[in-house]
């Protein structure tokens, strides 16, 4: 993989830190286009499922961004959800989705 720009690899560390902090599957982060972030984790109660990117992208349009630049996810799985990058293209149809392992290091960018 190329280096990264440093806003990517803050997405990448917001998000790896997210997981980390809750020992969730994923965590996720985004950064809309006034250059804020937003980070979370998945969420998996009884009555209610959503992807970390979701609930990331929840967090963002829940705080008024009306796009996104990038977005980051951190998961042990060999593929982003598709649910997950179905929300990111909701907001920006080519803002870069990196997939990055549990250590941080991005597999791949879709």
């Amino acid at each position: 993989m190329p280096e990264l720009d440093p806003e990517d690899e803050k997405i990448v560390i917001l998000a790896r830190t997210a997981r980390a902090r809750t020992q969730a599957a994923e965590g996720a982060a985004v950064r809309d286009t006034d250059g804020r972030t937003y980070a979370a984790t998945t969420v998996d109660l009884p009555s209610f499922q959503i992807t970390a990117l979701q609930a990331a992208i929840a967090a963002a349009v829940s705080s008024g961004a009306e796009g996104l630049e990038a977005a980051a996810v951190v998961t042990a799985e060999p593929f982003v959800a598709e649910a997950s990058v179905q929300a990111v293209r909701d907001l920006a149809e080519t803002a870069p989705i990196l997939r990055a392992d549990p250590s941080g290091a991005v597999q791949e960018v879709l």
